[in-house]
């Protein structure tokens, strides 16, 4: 958010221009303005760090406040990018701040500490500031093939020694050390190793400048994940959320003991990358673990590319209907992915008699571990029925007695990492207050609204050519023929125009060409059908082209939606209107934050696309072709 040498910086705190500078950077960036918590850090955090600077002698060092790490919504603190002293080579040190006086670590886990300000724990900043580096290695091409030019500090300017002498009991390496305001001249001398006196301008150039990797795709490493080693590097949140887990696990082991954990988060916040961590990790430990989720298409494809080779691996991933009959406390842990879609019961009109226990789904997978752990967000209710939210587990657990633990997620890894695209999406909705609102573009999401369906995926072809992945979905708007005789295609149910496109293959078995419905978001060759929210929610492409059906429609100062336009089947006569309004724009919303990239927007009706240009201008440069 800011950038300039360290004696800058510290002229800028000084006069007291620097803050405000930030505050309106931060405004641009998100649409509303940073808590006084986090301008107060600022107004004491960054003039100790530029003090330090300069009593070092290293003024000329260039200093990135406020550094977005690529491809998420995370933000360090500073990156000090400078020339090695005895190297000459590029030097960066990632800088965590705190104005933390005192903290302790956890009973459970120096991972994570206790601060008196805080209900839940937080993660200790050395490993913070750890995970910090080991993500810009991974994901910044300047970085990748020098690791080694790369260090980090949490530095606790406020901090005595006695105050945070536990903080010290976590692994101290390059990545992560821990200084406090109590041995300044320590942290003095150690930047004086890591940089020299010369101008960092060109250091920074080269590292703002870095290949931005594309991030790795979910289903691309889980094989990697489960089988072998942690592929996905978690930061913050995911890390407490993630030790949490773990902590829980070994005090059931050791005390016969049995609690419940939440993670929150909306789409993109990691809570599928945090579960197959947790799968990996537990299964290395021989800890009886088990994924599952209420959704086809993604159990099925998590089987076919973690499973690919071992059996064993392919049977780790369950429905939530699964434990109807499972044995009370059989597990160590369930892992529930996506638990916004649990369902009042698992049975249904096929459940044999002997299957039916009459209990409510929740209470099933919470008795058939003794650590359920459950990923949601509740905003991603998209058919009737649905149930899964904190308030239920947390009633749940209540009537058995149990702990329940949460755990918030709020960074954005989906969209670029792009806030403002996230909360350009919901505002657009009506999810929240405020109406919809210009989008501001910013360097992480690209955003475009087509003029026809064939111009929409002429340019999600081109960008396919490019290398990047794309697929089309749509709202539930056409007529779905769900059974192809055999030996032909997939007709052509969505029309718009002179445009037809067949939906996605209905069911397990491939069809012409086209991938069965659970691989169509992750098959290459999905490119071509048009897929619905059920096949498109969990998973994440590059590109996304979106086409919004008649069932949403912009008229005069709001929307509109038109129940009879749905062909969900989902939707019964005893669904009530404001049920379906609702349901509708979730579908939308979740349609319109699968692109890791860009997203392309096309309404059937003529007043909604044009509502869409006036809120959205295509860059000149970059059109979408009509």
């Amino acid at each position: 958010m800011f950038r300039d040498s360290a004696a800058v910086v510290a002229a800028e705190c000084l006069s007291g221009s620097l803050y405000l500078r930030l505050t309106e950077q931060f405004v641009h960036m998100h649409g509303y303005r940073p808590t006084a918590s986090e301008a107060l850090s600022w107004e004491r955090s960054i003039p100790a760090l530029a003090s330090v600077l300069n009593d070092a002698g290293l003024g000329r060092v260039e200093v990135l406040l406020e550094y977005g790490l690529p491809l998420n919504s995370k933000r360090a603190d500073a990156v000090l990018a400078g020339v090695h002293p005895e190297t000459g080579q590029p030097s960066y040190v990632v800088v965590e701040l705190k104005q933390w006086s005192s903290a302790e670590p956890d009973d459970d886990d120096p991972s994570l500490c206790r601060l008196d300000a805080y209900t839940r724990p937080v993660l200790n900043p050395v490993d913070q500031v750890r995970g910090y580096c080991q993500y810009l290695v991974s994901f910044n091409g300047s970085l990748a093939q020098h690791p080694d030019r790369i260090s980090g500090v949490a530095y606790l300017h406020n901090a005595t020694e006695f105050g945070v002498s536990g903080l010290f009991e976590a692994e101290q390496d390059a990545h992560g050390q821990l200084f406090t305001g109590a041995k300044r001249g320590e942290f003095i001398d150690f930047l004086r190793t890591r940089l020299g006196t010369d101008s960092g301008a060109a250091a920074a150039d080269e590292l703002l400048a870095g290949k931005v990797e594309p991030s790795k795709q979910l289903m691309a490493v889980a094989a990697e994940e489960v089988r072998e080693r942690e592929q996905f590097i978690l930061l913050d949140e995911q890390r407490i959320a993630y030790r949490m887990v773990l902590n829980a696990v070994r005090r059931a082991t050791q005390s016969d003991h049995k609690e419940i954990v939440v993670v929150t988060g909306g789409p993109g916040t990691g809570k599928s990358v945090i579960a197959l961590s947790l799968l990996g990790e537990l299964y290395r430990q021989g800890s009886t673990a088990l994924h599952a989720t209420g959704s086809n298409s993604f159990t099925t494809t998590m089987r076919k590319v973690a499973g690919a080779r071992k059996r064993e691996v392919r049977d780790l991933f369950k429905y939530f209907n699964s434990f109807m009959t499972a044995e009370r406390n059989g597990l160590d842990v369930l892992i529930c992915d996506e638990a916004h879609r649990m369902r009042e019961t698992s049975a249904n009109r096929y459940t044999p008699a002997a299957n039916r226990t009459g209990k409510a789904q929740i209470e099933e997978l919470i008795d058939a571990a003794r650590v359920p752990v459950f990923l949601l967000d509740e905003h991603q209710v998209v058919r009737p029925g649905e149930m899964g939210t904190v308030a239920e587990i947390k009633a749940a657990a209540a009537d058995k007695g149990l702990q329940c633990r949460v755990v918030p997620l709020d960074a954005q890894f989906r969209c670029g990492g792009s806030d403002a695209y996230l909360r350009w999406t919901v505002r657009l909705l009506g999810l929240e207050p405020g109406g919809p609102e210009k989008w501001d573009p910013d360097d992480k999401m690209q955003l475009m609204v087509a003029e026809s369906p064939e111009a929409m995926e002429r340019f999600l072809d081109g960008r396919r050519s490019q290398g990047y992945s794309a697929r089309m979905s749509a709202g539930y708007c056409w007529k779905w023929t769900k059974k192809v005789p055999p030996g032909q295609g997939l007709p052509a149910d969505v029309v718009i125009g002179g445009w037809a496109r067949p939906w996605n293959v209905f069911g397990d078995r491939a069809v012409g060409g086209a991938p069965p419905a659970a691989l169509w978001a992750t098959d290459p060759a999905g490119f071509g059908q048009v897929g619905c929210v059920y096949t498109a929610q969990g998973f994440e492409y590059d590109w996304s082209g979106v086409i919004l059906g008649p069932d949403l429609v912009w008229r005069g100062d709001r929307w509109v939606t038109d129940r009879t336009k749905s062909k969900d089947p989902v939707f019964k006569k005893s669904t009530s209107d404001a049920d379906v309004d609702r349901l509708i724009r979730n579908t939308y919303k979740v349609l319109l934050t699968r692109g890791m990239v860009g997203t392309v927007i096309y309404s059937t009706d003529p007043e909604t696309r044009a509502k869409l240009r006036e809120l959205v201008e295509t860059n000149a440069t970059t059109p979408v072709p009509a």
